[in-house]
């Protein structure tokens, strides 16, 4: 029988979630993440590097001897509520997460023709120092068990055309699904990269085109797509958990100050219950999403845990998004207050590597729980 998992967080991991949300404080400030949508840069290069160079997370799942820090699911996920939390215009979730848990897939021990280190070992070296960025050329709403889209490979090079490429703007290497059932490295020099409409502008979409790229081959597909999707899924639930408590904790913050009939908002019973109703939905996504982050540094019923946590998520963070929005009251409806970012990340979230509707469908499947 197995053990229960601890969901409780360590010192350590504690003293992490402190180090990233002060970083983000300098960094990710609400005005300068708005002005940054509007501008043609929507990715802070600025917070990355802080966060890949000067703090070394974008080599937490990577192993110490390839360059990383040899941590766990746990600890990515602390990084990912917090990013959640400050809506940070990272890649921190396509690249150190999804771009990695495909390379990891790989067995380091397989070499070049040429000898040295593998190719998937040099990509996940540069992808842990930070001084490349990945993306997996799947679309963004594929859900882990679900069907991805690969290019063309004819006379040894890629043809054909990924839409919803989450990140890809920011990427330095893309990892293309090929038809012949391989997984390649396309420099993005060598693909055209065009920027589609995001509802979230803090995490864009783009289009890629590959027309007689080259591609390094690292390997079968599948199942690093498949590893990467469901480390995206489970790890997401995090991203979704720190968003959802933003929303709550500032939600609360300003009832208690604004005022009517000479008192506190808050103090009316019809809100209190709303709070208390989504502090109870809050705090069971926290613990659904520590829980496949969990499962997922064990690997132990990961699919399982994962798909609990996106099938409770989604709702949840667009649930606690929308409340916040709402009990802002005008204020909450203008583009100089962040809620209307946090609202877009939750909703582009809900679709996310698989709605929530997959996952309960998926989940039904693994527990043998099939609908008549």
């Amino acid at each position: 029988m197995s053990a229960q998992p601890d969901l409780l967080y360590s010192e350590e991991e504690e003293a992490l979630r402190a180090a990233v949300r002060d970083l983000l404080a300098d960094h990710c400030d609400a005005p300068g993440v708005i002005a940054r949508t509007e501008s043609g840069a929507p990715h802070d290069r600025a917070a990355w590097k802080a966060l890949a160079d000067g703090m070394g997370l974008a080599g937490l799942l990577v192993p110490e001897s390839l360059g990383g820090q040899g941590a766990t699911h746990r600890e990515a996920a602390v990084v990912l509520e917090e990013l959640g939390r400050a809506v940070a215009p990272v890649p921190y979730l396509t690249s150190a997460v999804v771009a990695t848990e495909a390379l990891l897939a790989f067995p380091h021990s397989r070499l070049r023709s040429s000898g040295g280190t593998s190719i998937a070992d040099d990509l996940l070296g540069e992808l842990a120092s930070g001084r490349r960025i990945g993306a997996l050329a799947v679309a963004l709403n594929i859900a882990p068990g679900g069907t991805f889209k690969a290019v063309r490979h004819e006379g040894g090079v890629l043809h054909g055309e990924v839409t919803g490429v989450a990140d890809a703007v920011a990427a330095d290497v893309l990892l293309v699904p090929a038809d012949d059932g391989g997984l390649y490295a396309v420099d993005a020099t060598a693909a055209t990269v065009t920027p589609q409409v995001s509802l979230d502008l803090t995490r864009p979409l783009a289009t890629v085109t590959l027309d007689g790229a080259t591609g390094r081959l690292l390997g079968d597909a599948e199942p690093a797509v498949r590893r990467a999707l469901r480390a995206g899924a489970g790890l997401l639930a995090s991203e979704q958990s720190g968003l959802a408590e933003w929303t709550l904790t500032e939600t609360v913050r300003y009832l208690k100050e604004r005022k009517q009939f000479n008192r506190p908002v808050g103090g009316f019973q019809a809100l209190k219950h709303r709070l208390a109703q989504l502090w109870l939905e809050v705090v069971n996504l926290r613990a659904a999403a520590r829980n496949a982050a969990d499962a997922l540094s064990t690997g132990e019923d990961a699919d399982v845990a994962v798909a609990v946590a996106q099938a409770f998520a989604a709702p949840v963070a667009v649930h606690a998004a929308e409340e916040a929005l709402q009990l802002h009251g005008g204020i909450g409806m203008t583009w100089e207050h962040p809620v209307h970012l946090y609202l877009k990340r939750a909703k582009a979230d809900s679709i996310a590597y698989g709605t929530a509707g997959a996952h309960r469908e998926a989940l039904a499947g693994l527990v043998d729980l099939q609908a008549p």
